[in-house]
């Protein structure tokens, strides 16, 4: 059995490597077999000292979803709160994208798969670009609207 002293600084070690949320925190510490009145007494230290902060994990966790694996919103809305993370953590994190590089990334997300869509006519191949485009998290307004006026589908 670990004691509290230990279990506090891997929980230190554990955040400071990385960003996580409050949910996967509580799982480390679980792992290890603390109970839950010490578990939430380390979570209350680790907030305090700054170690665990839902909404610096929600942005970092936005920026690199959107940048690293070209999510849209809507998706990196889903995985956030599907990690229990607080719905204004989640909106604060979605607001602080910048507009003009996730519609840059639409952009390209869009101009790859084109070259990959097949399809017996125009309507069919729009439409398997939406899906995909779709399936990634991007709101169907803005890939409609993309899809409508910068890029032909021929």
């Amino acid at each position: 059995m670990i004691t509290e002293k230990d279990a506090i600084m891997k929980a230190e070690e554990y955040c400071s490597a990385s960003e996580h949320c409050r949910q996967q925190v509580v799982s480390k510490l679980e792992k290890m077999g603390l109970e839950s009145p010490v578990v939430g007494k380390i979570l209350a230290h680790l907030e305090k000292e700054g170690f665990l902060d839902e909404k610096r994990y929600a942005k970092a966790f936005a920026h690199d979803k959107l940048r690293f694996n070209k999510w849209g919103r809507l998706k990196i809305q889903a995985e956030l709160r599907r990690n229990g993370v607080a719905a204004e953590a989640v909106e604060t994190a979605l607001e602080a994208i910048d507009h003009e590089e996730y519609m840059k990334i639409l952009k390209e997300v869009i101009a790859a798969k084109k070259r990959e869509v097949h399809g017996t006519d125009r309507y069919e191949r729009s439409m398997k670009l939406m899906r995909s485009v779709c399936q990634r998290g991007f709101e169907p307004s803005l890939a409609g609207k993309v899809l409508g006026t910068e890029i032909t589908i021929d």
